[in-house]
């Protein structure tokens, strides 16, 4: 019934910490942007290879629980494979990108870790 994922839809809520997170720092790029003052947002499409993430920038939307606690309900963390963590998360030092330490994943074995967007978004990259 399904050919694959479309879109993931996300929520920040500061246009400038989101937009250099997701475009200039984890290279997404803009595919589209609309203004929508009677919604007070802005959706930002963005695109790395086939996965879209539209990004509503709502600067009143209610904030995250903060972490240590990933297990609210609804959407856990996203997930990008990549083909080397490490070399990731020296990316990510470089880019002043915090993240959690280097794991293994406790089914698979593989190298893992997570870090955050601006508005705490849980992100894991996996190989």
């Amino acid at each position: 019934m399904f050919k694959n994922v479309h879109h993931i839809a996300i929520i920040g809520t500061n246009y400038n910490k989101t937009k250099e997170f997701y475009v200039d720092k984890l290279g997404f790029e803009v595919i589209s942007e609309y203004n929508r003052p009677e919604k007070n947002d802005i959706i930002l499409n963005v695109r790395q290879g086939n996965l879209v993430l539209e990004i509503f920038i709502k600067e009143d939307a209610p904030l995250r629980p903060k972490m240590p606690n990933p297990e609210h309900s609804g959407l856990r963390h996203l997930a990008f494979k990549v083909e080397d963590v490490e070399a990731v998360l020296k990316k990510f030092d470089k880019l002043d990108i915090p993240h959690e330490e280097l794991r293994y994943d406790d089914f698979d074995n593989k190298k893992m870790a997570f870090f955050f967007d601006p508005d705490g978004l849980p992100l894991e990259i996996h190989e």
